[in-house]
């Protein structure tokens, strides 16, 4: 790498974003967050079937533990007590809860599944990721925070990245020194005027801790993508789902560490919220029985959230498969019966109007579910992009 790459690479680690001109900063368009629960969420833990007999039989401990103070949903279901935001945004009918789902992996491996779920494919391109090819295909802007570009924004698309760092505040006078010295390079110029934005549009949010740190990057990303000139989607990630034991007291901060994150983003994200999507996917769930450590092992179905201001809520989708012996997927997991990548091509097919053939590629031979996922009135006409 010579001086000047350096230097450009310098200028670029202070911006993850770029402006997509004057000519598109008054445009309305609506927006899309991608947030993915590595590790493997309990989906049976998240969103409880109290109504099914046969979940006290094979998890006793874990559901004595919270379905008192779980909010109850319809069709017999219930919500983690942790998740309060999100019991309220069902009540306000802006989330949809999709019980029995899976990502298309076939396989108990955490690396392998996800990266499945991040590519779409049923056998992982790990050059080529499901949003990366859909925002490509409506022709918008795309940001992941995080260090590199994770496998749902790769491809040909342009991806931008943003991650907050931990050095030292730089003074005022080291920008003025940058920008006389890169005043005769256009793009060393271009890259430090970037970043500088960058940093005003975040400059209120504190300085990222443990404690609240998915929170404080939520924020961040609700933040730029309601800058005039911001992303049309953006990419979240929550690690720490393998609860292999301990699940209770696990779960517990988990689920309150994810429901403090939306609060952020839908704070952050102010009126943009109203013409908002976010869907939370993990890469398989978990056994149906409790293990002796009063934990979950490596399982199948799940659960996937959609939420946001656009979301046609207030409903639990999905077939419910039973947890009867003979209705478990080999007798231990909770049977599958939809696919996340066709909720996701409905999302897409609705909010964003991609056609049949874009959706195609984003998710081959997997068609878009039937439901209504989007507000009437935020419906459009699909438009065909050339």
């Amino acid at each position: 790498m010579n001086r000047r790459q350096w230097l450009a690479a310098v200028g670029s680690s202070l911006v993850c974003w770029h402006s997509r001109g004057a000519a598109l900063s008054n445009q309305k368009t609506p927006k899309l967050v991608w947030l993915v629960l590595r590790g493997a969420m309990d989906g049976l833990h998240a969103v409880l079937p109290l109504a099914d007999s046969d979940l006290l039989r094979h998890r006793e401990k874990l559901v004595t533990a919270v379905q008192e103070r779980a909010h109850r949903l319809d069709r017999g279901f219930a919500l983690h007590p942790a998740l309060p935001t999100l019991a309220k945004l069902y009540r306000q009918k802006e989330l949809l809860t999709i019980v029995a789902t899976s990502s298309g992996a076939t396989t108990r491996s955490h690396f392998r599944a996800q990266d499945i779920l991040e590519s779409g494919y049923n056998r992982a391109d790990n050059e080529s990721g499901w949003l990366n090819r859909a925002v490509e295909a409506k022709r918008g802007q795309s940001l992941a925070v995080a260090h590199g570009v994770p496998i749902s924004l790769r491809g040909r698309h342009l991806t931008q990245t943003w991650y907050p760092d931990h050095f030292v505040e730089s003074k005022g006078d080291l920008f003025e020194r940058l920008q006389s010295l890169y005043s005769e390079d256009d793009l060393l110029s271009q890259r430090l005027m970037s970043g500088l934005q960058t940093r005003d549009k975040l400059s209120v949010i504190d300085q990222v801790n443990r404690r609240n740190r998915f929170a404080q990057l939520a924020s961040s990303c609700g933040t730029l993508m309601r800058a005039e000139d911001g992303p049309d989607c953006a990419m979240l990630q929550l690690e720490g789902w393998d609860t292999h034991q301990g699940q209770v007291r696990r779960l517990q901060t988990k689920f309150s560490e994810l429901d403090a994150g939306i609060v952020s983003l839908r704070t952050a994200l102010r009126n943009e919220w109203d013409n908002t999507v976010v869907i939370v996917a993990t890469e398989f769930g978990r056994t149906v029985a409790a293990n002796g450590t009063l934990g979950t092992d490596h399982g199948t179905g799940s659960a996937l959230f959609l939420l946001g201001g656009a979301v046609a809520g207030g409903r639990v989708l999905g077939e419910w498969p039973g947890l009867k012996k003979s209705e478990l997927f080999m007798g231990r997991d909770l049977a599958p019966t939809s696919d996340n990548r066709s909720w996701i091509g409905a999302v897409l097919k609705q909010h964003w109007q991609l056609t049949d053939q874009q959706l195609n590629n984003v998710f081959p031979e997997v068609p878009p579910a039937p439901e209504r996922i989007i507000k009437s009135d935020l419906m459009r006409d699909t438009t065909v992009l050339g």
